[in-house]
C-alpha cells in the first residue's frame, strides 16, 4: 500500500458551474470554497500531511477584472472568517506564488501565514498568483547568483515548495487534461488523475475512491 503524504488539486470548472446552474461565474467560485473545505476535512481524515490547492495562476489575470476581483473578495473573506478555525484545527497555511497584490492584502497573507507557522497536523499550500515556468527560472538565476553547483538538490532549495515532498497524487476536476503550468517540476512522478466533475461536484467519494486506487498502484520511479 503505497503511502500518501500530499496531494496536489487544480480546482477547475468552477465558472463553468455557475454559468450552468445560476447563470453566473462567480456562484460557481463561491460553491467551490464549499468543496475545498469539504476536502480539507477528508484530507485530515486520512491523515494526509500535504494540501496543495491551485487557487490562482499567473495566466489567469487575462480572465474580466470583475471577476478577478470578485476571486480575491472571496479569498480575502474566507482568510478574514476561518483563519482563526484553521489554526484552532493545527493547520498550517503557506502561500506559494509572487505576493504583488495590495498592500491589505499583503499583509492578510503574510499574518495568516505567521499565525498558523508552528501547525503540524495539515499543511496548506495556496497556489495563488503561481507559475512553475517563473518558479523554475527565478530558481536557477539564484542558483546562478549563489555561484552554487548545479543539481536537483541544491536547485530545489530554490523553489517555492523547498521542504515540501513532491505530491504523490494530482487531480485535476473539470474534465481538461493538462497541467496548466503547475508544479511541472515537482510532479515528475506523481500519479495523474483528471476527473469529470466539476470542482464544485466533486465530493469525499470522489476523493476516497483516488486515493484508494493509488494505494493499490505500483510505482516504479523508472525500475521494473
Amino acid at each position: 500500500m503505497n503511502p500518501v503524504k500530499h496531494v496536489a488539486i487544480i480546482m477547475d470548472g468552477n465558472g463553468r458551474w455557475g454559468l450552468k446552474y445560476k447563470n453566473s461565474r462567480n456562484a460557481g467560485h463561491k460553491e467551490g470554497l464549499n468543496t475545498v473545505e469539504k476536502i480539507i476535512k477528508e484530507t485530515i481524515k486520512n491523515k494526509i500531511k500535504f494540501l496543495t490547492l491551485f487557487a490562482f495562476s499567473t495566466e489567469n489575470w487575462k480572465r474580466p477584472k470583475k471577476e478577478i476581483n470578485y476571486l480575491f473578495n472571496l479569498l480575502e473573506n474566507f482568510l478574514e472568517n476561518r483563519i482563526s478555525d484553521l489554526n484552532k484545527q493545527n493547520i498550517k497555511l503557506k502561500i506559494i506564488g509572487l505576493k504583488n497584490f495590495s498592500t491589505n492584502f499583503n499583509r492578510l497573507l503574510s499574518k495568516s501565514e505567521k499565525k498558523t507557522s508552528k501547525n503540524s497536523k495539515l499543511q496548506i499550500n495556496l497556489a495563488i498568483n503561481y507559475g512553475s515556468k517563473y518558479e523554475i527560472i527565478n530558481a536557477f538565476k539564484n542558483l546562478q547568483k549563489k555561484k552554487e553547483t548545479i543539481n536537483e538538490k541544491s536547485f530545489e532549495k530554490y523553489l517555492l515548495t523547498k521542504n515540501i515532498p513532491d505530491p504523490d497524487i494530482l487531480i485535476r476536476t473539470g474534465g481538461t487534461t493538462r497541467l496548466s503550468n503547475f508544479l511541472l517540476w515537482q510532479l515528475a512522478y506523481t500519479e495523474i488523475f483528471f476527473e469529470r466533475k466539476l470542482w464544485p461536484e466533486f465530493n469525499n467519494n470522489d476523493y476516497s475512491r483516488i486515493i484508494k486506487k493509488f494505494k493499490k498502484i505500483k510505482r516504479n520511479f523508472g525500475s521494473i
